[in-house]
């Protein structure tokens, strides 16, 4: 008798610590990483527009802004109709990108869910504006 209830106890520690183990996994698992997304600035056919000119991304995620086709290119949003007014000033990057391939990278981390409208002020007037949306 003493003998089955050693095995049952060992029995029951064996798959008290297999449980342990697997709720440790759900636990401490890390959170889903950030993405970086990718918008060009000029078209792939030389058009003044940011490709793609809409994006839905989650906070915390990063916007990699690529100067494509007919620079010079840059990136300023609008803060008065930004879903953040601080997140939309430290976004933007009025300084112009003169070359094909140079990149700006704007985080969204701690972003306030909702719209953020940008646009390339030399060509604004021809129509180069583009959203992101954080959902």
């Amino acid at each position: 008798m003493r003998m089955i209830v050693a095995t049952l106890r060992r029995m029951s520690l064996a798959v008290l610590t297999v449980l342990l183990v697997i709720s440790s996994f759900a636990l401490f698992s890390p959170a889903a990483a950030a993405e970086t997304y990718t918008i060009k600035m000029g078209s792939d056919k030389g058009m003044l527009a940011f490709e793609p000119s809409k994006l839905s991304i989650q906070a915390g995620d990063t916007v990699k802004f690529l100067n494509n086709k007919v620079p010079p290119h840059n990136i300023v949003f609008d803060s008065a109709k930004s879903a953040n007014k601080d997140i939309a000033a430290k976004g933007s990057h009025k300084q112009l990108l003169m070359s094909p391939g140079q990149s700006v990278e704007v985080s969204f981390d701690g972003a306030t869910p909702g719209e953020y409208p940008f646009y390339c002020e030399p060509h604004r007037g021809a129509g180069m504006a583009g959203k992101i949306i954080v959902e």
